[in-house]
């Protein structure tokens, strides 16, 4: 097994569970919270996926799927071209209205194409700098691993979430 194989297994992973926490689900139990300040299902599918379109096209120094394939203008959301979550207050969460197959058929883009940027990845490039403003410097290979990190967690919300969400 490559490195490219182990990191293609851990992001058909996040794939999984995103597809687990949406299908099925209407666009308002998608949109529910459960409380008042909580994220939603849609909200942390599209936030997770965001977040990984925008740090993968950085890394492979390509666009992001966002705007290149029209997701923006699919998703017709309230928000800049450029936001991803980080920041998001009450309100904006609110605004993350989704039917399962917009945020799956956005994630499997990404998915998609950050899979065909891993195949091509090689073990000695995982050294490279990518992030001089932290100390130590970040390299290719740990921004790969937070990304991973940060995209389970919030899939494993999604699916607690969705947990709720049909029991009520």
């Amino acid at each position: 097994m490559t490195v490219a194989d182990l990191l293609i297994d851990g992001f058909g992973r996040i794939r999984e569970v995103v597809h687990g926490a949406v299908d099925g689900l209407t666009a308002d139990q998608l949109a529910e919270r459960l409380d008042r300040d909580a994220n939603s299902v849609a909200w942390l599918v599209w936030h997770l996926t965001r977040v990984q379109d925008d740090h993968i096209a950085d890394l492979a120094g390509t666009r992001q799927v966002w705007t290149e394939q029209g997701w923006h203008d699919r998703f017709g959301l309230p928000f800049g071209r450029g936001a991803t979550g980080y920041g998001h207050r009450s309100e904006d969460v609110a605004a993350v209205r989704a039917e399962a197959k917009l945020l799956t058929g956005y994630h499997d883009a990404v998915h998609d194409s950050t899979v065909a940027w891993l195949r091509g990845l090689r073990e000695p490039e995982l050294d490279r700098v990518v992030d001089e403003a932290w100390d130590p410097p970040v390299t290719l290979g740990v921004r790969l691993v937070s990304i991973l990190s940060d995209d389970l967690q919030h899939a494993g919300q999604a699916a607690f979430v969705r947990g709720i969400v049909e029991r009520r």
